[in-house]
């Protein structure tokens, strides 16, 4: 199956292209976006793939599913494009890095600067129907982004991933804890940031590690 996607993606995936639930997911999600409004825009759902190139990987950060509310999604976690309205779960993000790092992020909620520097920004479920959360969950998007994670954990040394949550943890099974460096706490949703999201320092302990292994330090503003 010919995915348009990063070609280093391309490259490491394409056997899962191949494989008997990406064709029906694809199959479903094409009848969705024909039938439904589906976020993000279908020229948007590898986004993360495409700004972040499995080559350039540094740190991963794994969010659930996409913004369901028109406008927001945009294929990054956490994420929202440039004049559009930041999150609470990403207005406390910015609040920890400014607390952590002693650095005012940019007054936009748009990622795709983080990105380019190599974190690769992953929803589990890579759809939604319009405000209807978890609207896309167990149709495959699961196997498919559980296998990049297995990937990155193979193929890759020393990346930094961080899991925000419960549902972000339950992926640490699929990481080699021997090679990689895993960071966890609560969600920064407003119901539980304050249970140990602020003051995880996770922000700037990434850049310590990625320094302390020959790697360039993420700019978080």
């Amino acid at each position: 199956m010919d995915v348009k996607i990063e070609p280093s993606w391309k490259e490491i995936l394409s056997a899962e292209f191949e494989e008997k639930y990406f064709v029906e997911l694809v199959n479903f999600v094409k009848h969705e976006y024909g039938i439904n409004q589906v976020y993000p825009k279908a020229k948007n759902l590898f986004n993360a793939f495409n700004l972040c190139p499995f080559d350039s990987t540094k740190v991963v950060i794994i969010g659930q599913d996409p913004y369901h509310g028109e406008g927001q999604a945009h294929g990054l976690c956490f994420s929202v494009p440039d004049h559009t309205p930041i999150p609470p779960s990403l207005q406390n993000i910015f609040k920890e890095i400014k607390n952590d790092l002693e650095i005012t992020p940019f007054n936009t909620g748009n990622l795709e600067r983080w990105a380019k520097q190599g974190v690769l920004l992953l929803n589990a479920t890579l759809t939604v129907r319009a405000n209807v959360a978890g609207s896309h969950q167990g149709k495959g998007w699961e196997i498919f982004t559980d296998k990049v994670i297995q990937l990155l954990s193979k193929k890759k040394k020393n990346l930094v991933f961080i899991l925000w949550g419960s549902y972000a943890q339950q992926k640490k099974e699929l990481i080699d804890t021997h090679n990689h460096c895993i960071f966890t706490s609560t969600h920064p949703s407003p119901l539980s940031a304050y249970r140990g999201f602020f003051g995880n320092k996770h922000f700037s302990q990434t850049n310590t590690y990625l320094i302390d292994h020959g790697k360039e330090p993420i700019d978080w503003r």
